[in-house]
Formats: C-alpha cells, sequence, structure tokens
C-alpha cells in the first residue's frame, strides 16, 4: 500500500498570501473591539436606562387598601358593621400543571368548587394571574397555605361582616366583593367610609413575590367610622313587633319607622322581608326593597289629620263646627262618598275619630285645590325627603291645576295621591311638635335640628288632642299603651290592581306619637296585604304600634304619664278586643 503524507496534498501545497492572513487578523481585532465597545455601552453608559427597562418588566405598582370605617348605632357600642380579613386565592396557570387531581379535589372541598369548576379558570396559560376564589376566610385560607399546592398563591384582601344581619339590612346595606357601598349607608357614606388607599412600588419576580421596594411607601388613609340615629335596641324590638304582625295576619310585607320627635333622628327603620347581608346568596328579589323608604301607596285615612288641620289653620272651621254626614252614603260630584258606618252630625275631632269620609269631603269644599296642594307639598308630599338615603322617593302629588273637586275630595281622604311611609311619619312630627316639621337624619344628631313651621302650635295641640281620642277607646283601642298616652291615626286603603281599586287587597297602616304629655316619638306602621284575621288599620297595624311605642319610650327610660287606674282597665279591654 502507497503511503500519503500529508503535505503531499495539493490543498495543503497551496501558498497563502501574506495580506489575507493580515486581513483576517485585522477582522478579528476589529470585532473584538466592537465586543469591548458594545459592552462598555451597555455596562457603563446605558446601565440606567436599561435597569429601568428591566425594572418596568417586573415593576407593579401594589394598592394598599384602607380600612373601611365601621357603622356603630348611636350608643357607639354596637358595631353594625365592621371588614375583617380575609384572604383571596389565586393562581399561575402555567405554574399549576404539577398540581395533581388529589390536591385539586381537597382544594375544591375547602373553597366549596369542583375540581373541573378549578380546572377551567386555569385553561389559559398565558396568563400570569387568576382568581380561583376571593374573600376566604383565614383558617380555611391557612389549611390550603399548609397544602402546598404548585402555583397557587394567596393574598390578602377584607370582607364587611354585619353583626346585626336581617334585623338591620335595610339600613346598613352591603357592599360589593371590592368593598364598594351598594345598598343603605353603605353607598349612602360610601365616599366617608373608604378612605383612600396607599401604594407602593416594587420589583416582583414571576412568582409574584416582591424583590425589593422602588419607591417610597404612600400611607392610605383609613375610612371614617360612622355613628347611626338608630337605636340597636329600638330596631330589634321593632322588627321582632312588625314580624309578629305579618305572622298573625299572613300579611304579604311591612314597613316600620321610629322618629325621634326632639331630635329628628331615625330611631328605628326596619322592612319585612328582609335578607341577610352577609350572605351573597340572599342579596336577591324582592328582599332588598327598601318599602319604607322606596316604596309609594295610597296612605288612604292617615291623611285625614293633615286636611282637617289646614282647614283650622286658616279658619274655614273651627272645632265646634258640625257637618251632618247622614247615613252613611253620600252623593257628591256624580259619585258616592261612603262611611262604614252611620255618624250622623259630627265635629272635626269626631269626623277623625270616626273616620268618616263624609265628613272629610265637606270638610274639602271648604277649601281650594291650590291651598290643599300648597300645604301638603309644605309636609313634603310630592318632593323627595332630605334623608341622605339612597332611592328616597318622592311620591305622587299632581299639580292643583289638574284636580277636580271629586279629586280634591279623595285626597282630603288619603286617595289621589301617594306617598312614603318616611314621608307620613316625618309629616306627622308636625303634630308631635309645636306645629313644626323636624329635619331628619340617619346619623346621631350633635346639635339642634332644623325645623319648619307648617301649622300653629295651637292647631298643632287641637289635632294632638283629637288624635289622642282617635287611639282612644272610642277609636283605634288597640293602639293604646298601659301607662301612656298614645294618639294616632289608623289608615285602611284599598290597593289598586289593573287600573281598579280592589276589594280583597288593603293596606293596613297606624301613624301616631307618644307620650301626648310631651311627645317623645313618632311610630309609623304599614302592613301590606293582610290575608287573616281581618284588614282594618286599626285592627292589623295598631297592635304593632303599640308593642313599638311600649319598648320605645321603656327602653328611652321616659316616665308614664296615664292615669295609673287606667292601666288594669285599659288591659281588660285588649284582652277582649283581640
Amino acid at each position: 500500500m502507497k503511503r500519503v503524507r500529508f503535505f503531499d496534498s495539493p490543498v495543503l501545497n497551496v501558498q497563502m498570501p501574506l495580506w489575507r492572513s493580515r486581513l483576517v487578523l485585522v477582522l478579528l481585532i476589529l470585532g473584538f473591539v466592537a465586543l469591548a465597545g458594545k459592552a462598555l455601552h451597555l455596562q457603563g453608559l446605558s446601565t440606567e436606562f436599561l435597569q429601568q427597562q428591566g425594572e418596568r418588566r417586573y415593576e407593579r405598582t401594589l394598592v394598599l387598601p384602607a380600612t373601611r370605617g365601621k357603622i356603630f348605632d348611636r350608643s357607639g357600642s354596637v358595631v353594625m358593621a365592621s371588614s375583617v380579613p380575609v384572604r383571596a386565592i389565586w393562581a399561575i396557570p402555567e405554574d399549576t400543571r404539577n398540581a395533581t387531581d388529589a390536591q385539586l379535589g381537597k382544594l375544591g372541598d375547602l373553597l366549596g368548587m369542583s375540581v373541573k369548576d378549578i380546572r377551567s379558570r386555569l385553561v389559559d396559560e398565558e396568563k400570569s394571574f387568576v382568581y380561583i376564589k376571593r374573600q376566604v376566610s383565614i383558617d380555611i385560607a391557612d389549611q390550603i397555605r399548609d397544602m402546598k399546592v404548585p402555583g397557587f398563591h394567596q393574598q390578602s384582601e377584607m370582607r364587611r361582616f354585619y353583626p346585626e344581619g336581617e334585623i338591620a339590612a335595610h339600613v346598613i346595606g352591603f357592599t360589593n366583593i371590592e368593598d364598594k357601598g351598594i345598598e343603605g349607608v353603605e353607598l349612602a357614606f360610601n365616599e366617608e367610609l373608604s378612605g383612600k388607599p396607599g401604594s407602593r412600588r416594587v420589583i416582583k419576580d414571576r412568582l409574584g413575590r416582591v424583590v425589593e421596594d422602588v419607591q417610597a411607601i404612600v400611607p392610605p388613609v383609613n375610612g371614617q367610622d360612622l355613628k347611626l340615629s338608630i337605636d340597636s335596641g329600638l330596631q330589634f324590638d321593632t322588627y321582632t313587633a312588625l314580624k309578629k304582625g305579618l305572622t298573625e295576619h299572613k300579611a304579604k310585607a311591612g314597613a316600620g319607622i321610629v322618629i325621634d320627635v326632639q331630635t329628628g333622628e331615625v330611631l328605628a327603620l326596619v322592612n319585612l322581608p328582609t335578607y341577610d347581608p352577609n350572605d351573597r346568596d340572599d342579596r336577591k328579589g324582592q328582599a332588598l326593597r327598601n318599602r319604607a323608604i322606596t316604596d309609594t301607596f295610597e296612605p288612604g285615612s292617615i291623611m285625614k289629620p293633615f286636611t282637617v288641620a289646614l282647614a283650622l289653620d286658616i279658619q274655614r272651621i273651627t272645632t265646634s263646627t258640625l257637618f251632618d254626614t247622614g247615613n252613611g252614603q253620600y252623593r257628591y260630584q256624580g259619585s258616592t262618598i261612603s262611611d262604614v258606618s252611620r255618624n250622623g252630625t259630627l265635629n272635626a275631632a269626631g269626623i277623625l275619630r270616626r273616620s268618616s269620609n263624609i265628613g272629610m269631603t265637606m270638610i274639602s269644599e271648604k277649601l281650594t285645590s291650590q291651598e290643599m296642594w300648597n300645604k301638603f307639598t309644605e309636609l313634603g308630599f310630592g318632593r323627595a325627603p332630605q334623608a341622605n338615603f339612597p332611592g328616597v322617593a318622592s311620591g305622587r302629588l299632581r299639580p292643583w291645576e289638574r284636580w277636580r273637586p271629586i279629586e280634591r275630595a279623595t285626597m282630603a281622604y288619603g286617595y289621589g295621591l301617594s306617598v312614603s311611609l318616611l314621608q307620613i311619619a316625618h309629616a306627622f312630627t308636625t303634630f308631635a311638635r309645636d306645629g313644626d316639621m323636624v329635619s331628619l337624619t340617619l346619623l346621631k344628631r350633635e346639635g339642634r335640628p332644623t325645623s319648619v313651621q307648617v301649622y300653629s302650635p295651637k292647631v298643632s295641640h287641637q289635632i294632638r288632642e283629637m288624635l289622642e281620642a282617635a287611639a282612644g277607646p272610642d277609636g283605634a283601642k288597640l293602639a293604646q299603651v298601659q301607662g301612656y298616652r298614645v294618639a294616632g291615626k289608623s289608615g285602611t286603603a284599598r290597593k289598586i290592581v289593573n287600573g281598579k281599586y280592589s276589594t280583597s287587597l288593603y293596606r293596613s297602616s297606624f301613624v301616631g306619637f307618644a307620650p301626648v304629655s310631651n311627645p317623645r316619638i313618632v311610630v309609623a306602621i304599614s302592613i301590606d296585604e293582610p290575608h287573616s284575621n281581618g284588614y282594618y288599620g286599626g285592627r292589623v297595624a295598631a297592635p304593632v304600634f303599640a308593642d313599638v311605642v311600649a319598648s320605645s319610650l321603656r327602653r328611652m327610660g321616659v316616665q308614664p304619664d296615664a292615669p295609673i287606674e287606667s292601666l288594669v282597665a285599659l288591659g281588660a279591654e285588649r284582652e277582649v278586643a283581640q
């Protein structure tokens, strides 16, 4: 075999020009110089710029939430709403690949979710943040953390808690999952309660862990605490009495309000049906309606005192003016006005005590539509109350120019206009005071309230005496309270169904105040569609009124003003009436 030597190769025997080797050397040197220059540029001249660009990709602004203010009752010792710490469970979908079905199953059991539901939230692996479930209790969150499921993380947040539950639901309202007020006081005073969040600029790694701070922390400003005018004890008593009334009469719904006559503070506001604001699944349907404030209705006979007071105030009648109401039927403007019974000749006090529609029609003949409209407007009907509460209804009061005589008559006894329970309770403060209507508030009032003079003090006291008789033994006797003189008026209004007045659906009401010698509270009760044990306001709403008045005055420490000898007799009369 012939041996081939490497230097025998014709390729290797080719002589390379010297200039080519030098060119390669120069190019290599230039390449190294370029790399050194680039390195110098990146690591020296552009260091700050590049660091900023890198930080921007991992820099985050963390919002430091402010703690939402607490809501207290008027005493300041009962918490009606507060924020409690909870946690949100979140995940990085790409990092959850190693999570086993067993881990996800246990995780689902703790969160009340199915494995399928959890996996459906992890489908998009391009996302770097996915909520699994928010507002998880600390105990559950700690158990999940101890499981160390790959890709799952936690962050702190707050949840609103309502210790009074369904009893004060319509007053307090609730917040959404972002801790913003949605209903009630939570919505009305959301800005004050929320405070101002702070901020913290940090650099995070891909797992969401904070690496370092890049800017000074701006601390949050916590929300203000609120002290409501609501008395939690009176709220509970009103709720209990109203619930008892609805159960006894198998009613569709009901509402009750207690107002402090001297300060204009709303001491209690209850609606039924109600809901538990702590249960998100319970916040739906008709239970959310704040009937005392947002619902309007034709008031019926509880409007009569205002018309009588107007006629007395402008001296169209006196307390001794007599009206012949006949046999209970009265033809007027082509229509028949009816009373429940034959009342014969009555004065103004008798008209209120007997609740005579015929007597009210005769009084309305002595008034003009404009005079009635002006007075009703002064009383707040047809316009929204200034109560700092969301959804307050204005009711309906048509312009007086369009009133026909028959409409003037029906409005005199409570038909043809609509009001809310809050409006009618507010208007009754004119009779509990010296003819002036006090301004309302849902916050505890520190200074003296403002008021508007509606009737003269003389007329106010005259109506007060008439209303005491209307709630006495010859009137709505079930409204009486042992130990206290009470005054008030019952109302029984037919409801409109398909454009016509129903003969089977009613709204029963009673509005009054006590004690008559020095009124402290106005109480308004409305029960919608009672279906058992009567439907008249004096039978259905008056006992609820009496229960609320009794418990309220005793809680407030108000001294009895009724003669001692009347207590036993009153108890016997109530037993017979019931």
